[in-house]
């Protein structure tokens, strides 16, 4: 590898704070002591999980001390280390406020990886939640653990096969010298396996990106590193994007990249510094792509670049491609959504992705046409779909689209006496997805609207996912609002009700639906805030809550919606994130 493959983002902007200064300046920096004493500093805790996949992060330690710049997700929640085993004592100190420095000490009575020490530690700062899976493949790798596998991957020696072989797909660019120890066998690098491209989701995406604020353009330079104080770069065959790096492109609402050359020789290191900023959301511009680069992309991602990025004259316009973008990214390049599928020759059964099963209660059968084809539409393909008739006999179209439907569908019905939040129970309880999300009869969804939980779910290790209801059709007025409500791609306190994704399990651990008449979306996010579980709210997009005159147990009245307005549409938004094909429509646009 020429020592010129290298990337660099100019136009950074310069750390405006001393604390940012400090930060960039830093980094993360770790001192070996003796009697293998290891002491880690960093600006916050994505650059200690940047070492795992760092060559010190193989090196024995008995005694470990993480101390890190820390802010607390919601207030009150702090995760927990994971075992480890030889482990002696530990301590876990984060700040009296919500923000501060954090300190983890491991003393162990015999050493073992750093790597696997600071993974447990990690899991007392960040979330990280696993794919739910049926079955699914141990994953390991020889030698330094690859940037693009999860904390969850491991590496190092492989112990000697006893009843079962030491782990189920290998990464290695030497599979002769293990032919017994794993199942698949795939090639790798530091970007690729097996041929494709990958980055690891949960290091890797766009929480906290500002969609509504997002400003200014970065441009992407391959080949001889670049210098300065607005510079921010690395080698190709590295990491890809650090994680203040990250920070800064998250930001950004576009990443020039229309004359990308210095590839030569690296094509996969230039695609996956592509896929890294793809997955941020900062808008790439790239329309004429090296073959040799491009063949290297998603098909979908490929297609998505090939289009004209909007120059951001539209704001609309420019986040919807982001989010297209990223989704692309995400779906055809996060290494636990694409390693199964890799891995297909040695376990043609497993599935790649988890099952969901979509929970729809209701009392008036006869509007469920729009609601039941939007989810039949649904471009996630392990979907169940799951009607609770809530004191009503199933209608003969009901019975009619059961019959045809592609995808399983059951009917639950529901005796009237029954409270919503016992009925939702019955229902659920019937389901069979992994995943459980919960649909309302009356509201409007997207084609991509299940895939987005998921992917939210898998980047931001939370226990419950959804959407804010952001867009609004007042009926009796046939228009669209959109207000201002909350921070997208963020932890939140609530998700609108309508969107809510949870793991079977999890909703289970956390009492499942409370059996009360109504408001059963507050009873279940109170649960799962009380048992220690974070809500995250991922982009808006695909969702439409629907507004009645009258109905609804909260009505503080149409002005209050109307009030809030920053964009109407007549109908509903012209874009297909909805479902809704593009066409000329007016737009009103609020002060």
């Amino acid at each position: 590898m020429s020592s010129s493959s290298s990337w660099s983002l100019l136009n950074c902007p310069a750390p405006g704070s001393k604390t940012a200064r400090f930060k960039r300046w830093f980094g993360v920096r770790v001192f070996r002591l003796p009697r293998q004493r290891v002491w880690i500093i960093a600006a916050n805790p994505g650059q200690v999980r940047e070492l795992l996949s760092a060559p010190e992060s193989a090196i024995p330690a008995r005694s470990v001390r993480i101390m890190t710049y820390w802010q607390a997700i919601r207030p009150g929640w702090s995760g927990a280390v994971d075992p480890l085993p030889r482990l002696r004592r530990h301590k876990v100190s984060l700040p009296l406020r919500k923000r501060g420095v954090a300190s983890i000490t491991f003393a162990l009575h015999e050493p073992l990886p750093l790597r696997d020490i600071v993974r447990s530690g990690l899991n007392a700062l960040l979330p990280v939640r696993r794919m739910p899976m049926p079955a699914s493949p141990d994953v390991a790798a020889t030698g330094v653990l690859p940037a693009f596998l999860p904390p969850t991957a491991r590496s190092g020696a492989l112990p000697s096969p006893d009843e079962i072989r030491p782990t189920d797909v290998l990464l290695t660019d030497d599979p002769a010298a293990h032919p017994d120890a794993a199942g698949v066998v795939l090639a790798s690098d530091h970007a690729q396996a097996g041929g494709a491209v990958l980055l690891d989701a949960v290091r890797i995406n766009p929480r906290g990106r500002p969609d509504r604020n997002a400003k200014g353009e970065l441009k992407l330079v391959l080949g001889a590193p670049q210098s300065g104080p607005k510079v921010r770069s690395g080698r190709l065959d590295g990491i890809g994007l650090d994680q203040l790096t990250m920070e800064i492109v998250r930001r950004r609402a576009l990443v020039d990249a229309t004359s990308l050359s210095g590839w030569e020789g690296d094509p996969a290191g230039a695609a996956a510094m592509l896929v890294q900023i793809a997955a941020t959301g900062a808008v790439l511009k790239a329309p004429d792509l090296p073959p040799a680069v491009s063949k290297l992309l998603s098909p979908e991602l490929a297609t998505v670049l090939a289009a004209p990025a909007p120059d951001g004259s539209d704001p609309v316009a420019l986040e919807v491609h982001s989010i297209r973008q990223r989704r692309a990214a995400l779906r055809g390049h996060a290494a636990e959504l694409v390693l199964p599928r890799l891995a297909a020759d040695g376990f043609p059964q497993l599935r790649a992705l988890p099952t969901v099963s979509a929970i729809l209660m209701t009392r008036r059968p006869e509007i469920l046409a729009p609601v039941l084809d939007a989810l039949e539409k649904q471009s996630y393909p392990e979907l169940e779909i799951v009607v609770g008739l809530h004191g009503c006999p199933a209608p003969e179209a009901l019975t009619a689209f059961v019959a045809r439907c592609a995808r399983p569908v059951q009917v639950v019905e529901v005796p009237a006496g029954v409270d919503f939040g016992t009925g939702l129970g019955i229902v659920t309880a019937r389901s069979n997805g992994s995943l459980v999300t919960k649909v309302d009869d009356d509201d409007t969804y997207g084609p991509e609207h299940i895939w987005d939980l998921v992917l939210a779910r898998h980047y931001s290790g939370a226990t419950m996912v959804g959407k804010g209801a952001e867009f609004i059709h007042l009926e009796d007025r046939n228009e669209t609002i959109r207000r201002k409500f909350g921070n997208p791609e963020s932890f939140a306190e609530s998700v609108a009700g309508g969107t809510i994704m949870i793991g079977r399990g999890d909703l289970e651990n956390a009492g499942g639906w409370r059996p009360v008449p109504r408001s059963v979306d507050l009873g279940i996010i109170t649960r799962v805030k009380a048992d220690g579980g974070l809500i995250y709210r991922t982009h808006p997009f695909g969702y439409i809550y629907h507004r009645r005159a009258k109905g609804h147990t909260w009505d503080p009245g149409q002005q209050y919606f109307l009030d809030q307005a920053v964009t109407t549409w007549p109908g509903l938004p012209p874009y297909a994130e909805f479902g809704v094909p593009l066409a000329a429509t007016s737009v009103r646009v609020s002060s």
